[in-house]
């Protein structure tokens, strides 16, 4: 008699088989292989890649449109796609004269860091699934807490941003300084503040009107004495001020608040400081950052991004509060389906400190290349900014009918062309012109702001890990090469020797 067949509750499948996603192991390496081919030859080639290329982007964009495919396409067609067409089409901020925004060059590391934990997909919300894991996480932000001079009782999570530090940062203040209804609360920004404040403020509840804009003097800093005149005045008309935000390193002028000042003021007033760091931060690795930042260790929040001035891959941000316990006040909730969360001091939930509950293991990308060179090449490197900033600006003051407008507090440091006759809108288009011939020699690349108290400048920003001597020379003569070709083109005979 035959052996009977062991009855199966599964449903008889046709079609492809749902196995062919569990891929082998000659299948993942090759995968790997090919894409890291085109990622090598992608980072050799980065110096000589276009620094702007995203004419037909438009095109391009409409033309990925499709519907959900039933069928697949050649891993190798896809990898000529991306590295093809997708990528190319792009800012190249990664490349060494990408000196706009603010950028970050993206350390490979942290990509392997993230390659190893996607891969293996741990689970890092809450530390029971993970310990080392969620660990590593808080290791790192009690370094940076470290590095800023904060207390032992500080904590904090890492985020994907700046934006979702700031807005994790304003509700816990709100948490802590106002009651349950809290429409009366007031915000205070510096006129160089980034709109992620703002936004954060507006999905934080508050009305507009609720966040005051500080004027700033002459070095782009928010003015203490007119932040405590606009205190009295919102105190007097029966509102409740309760956060101020101090820059170190504001994105569109570099500046770097007085942040003693403004701490002293808070203090008085009884005031939450933060401070948004996002790009400034880090430089307290430098002397002369510190030097820059003092009065940062009285923050009782602090927003770092890591993807900035700590050369990572964007996506990495990080937000320190001086009191641990009051991000968990604000941001805990428990659940019946979630294990236990931690009671014992020294460990940590990550999902009880931030608005995520699920989390990849995130600490990873930035402990990885921490621990395989230690903090000095990365101090070396952001004092090679400074130096190579402070440059930059020398020689561009240096060249007649330049201004710097903005000095480099940092590695940020912003200019513009004066032209006899020229003010307003037409020296504004001026300058516009001459920031678009400097990028339309694809050597380096620049932005440019509008300053309420100037008018359109121009921005250099010298961050990434990757630019060095000769990528800021190359901007300053391009720089000089444009406005001598404008400045021929608007006086004729007129030399750009004389001095505007």
């Amino acid at each position: 008699m035959g052996r009977r067949k062991r009855p199966s509750f599964a449903p008889e499948l046709s079609g492809p088989d749902p196995r062919l996603l569990e891929l082998s192991s000659d299948t993942m390496r090759a995968m790997v292989d090919q894409a890291m081919a085109r990622i090598v030859s992608h980072h050799e080639t980065l110096p000589t890649q276009p620094l702007h290329a995203t004419a037909g982007g438009k095109k391009l964009a409409r033309a990925l449109r499709e519907p959900l495919p039933e069928r697949g396409v050649p891993y190798d067609r896809l990898l000529r796609l991306i590295f093809g067409r997708v990528i190319p089409t792009s800012l190249n901020t990664a490349s060494p004269g990408y000196l706009a925004y603010i950028p970050g060059g993206g350390l490979f590391h942290s990509a392997v860091a993230d390659l190893i934990a996607d891969a293996t997909n741990r689970y890092a919300g809450v530390w029971l699934a993970a310990p080392a894991l969620a660990e590593i996480e808080a290791i790192v932000v009690r370094w940076f807490a470290d590095l800023l001079g904060l207390p032992a009782t500080a904590g904090g999570v890492l985020t994907t941003g700046g934006s979702l530090a700031n807005f994790s940062a304003l509700v816990t203040a709100r948490r802590e300084r106002l009651p349950p209804d809290f429409l009366r609360g007031v915000i205070y920004v510096s006129d160089q503040a980034h709109h992620s404040v703002r936004k954060a403020a507006l999905l934080a509840g508050f009305p507009p009107d609720r966040v005051r804009e500080i004027p700033s003097d002459e070095r782009f800093r928010l003015r203490p004495d007119a932040l405590e005149r606009a205190i009295a005045e919102d105190r007097a008309a029966g509102l409740a001020p309760f956060f101020v935000v101090g820059n170190a390193g504001a994105t569109p002028t570099g500046a770097v608040d007085d942040l003693g000042a403004i701490a002293d003021v808070a203090a008085r007033e009884g005031l939450w400081l933060h401070v948004d760091a996002a790009y400034g931060g880090f430089f307290a690795l430098t002397t002369r950052g510190r030097a820059a930042l003092a009065g940062i260790d009285r923050a009782d929040s602090v927003t770092l991004d890591p993807h900035k001035s700590l050369f990572l891959p964007f996506g990495t941000g990080c937000l320190v509060v001086r009191d641990r316990e009051a991000l968990r006040r604000a941001h805990a909730v428990h659940a019946d389906y979630l294990p236990p969360m931690q009671t014992v001091d020294d460990l940590v939930d990550p999902c009880d400190l931030g608005p995520e509950l699920t989390r990849d293991a995130r600490g990873l990308r930035v402990w990885l290349p921490l621990k395989m060179h230690g903090a000095a090449p990365f101090r070396a490197a952001l004092d090679e900014k400074i130096d190579l900033a402070r440059a930059a600006a020398d020689a561009i003051r240096a060249t007649p009918g330049l201004e710097i407008v903005a000095e480099p507090e940092l590695s940020l440091f912003a200019f513009r062309a004066r032209w006899p006759g020229q003010e307003g809108a037409a020296l504004d288009a001026w300058n516009r012109a001459l920031m678009s011939r400097v990028n339309a020699r694809q050597r380096v690349f620049l932005t440019g702001t509008l300053l309420a108290s100037v008018g359109f400048v121009i921005r250099v920003c010298v961050l990434s890990f990757r630019t060095h001597r000769e990528h800021v020379d190359a901007c300053v003569e391009d720089v000089r090469a444009a406005h001598a070709e404008l400045a021929a083109e608007g006086s004729g005979a007129r030399s750009l020797t004389r001095p505007a």
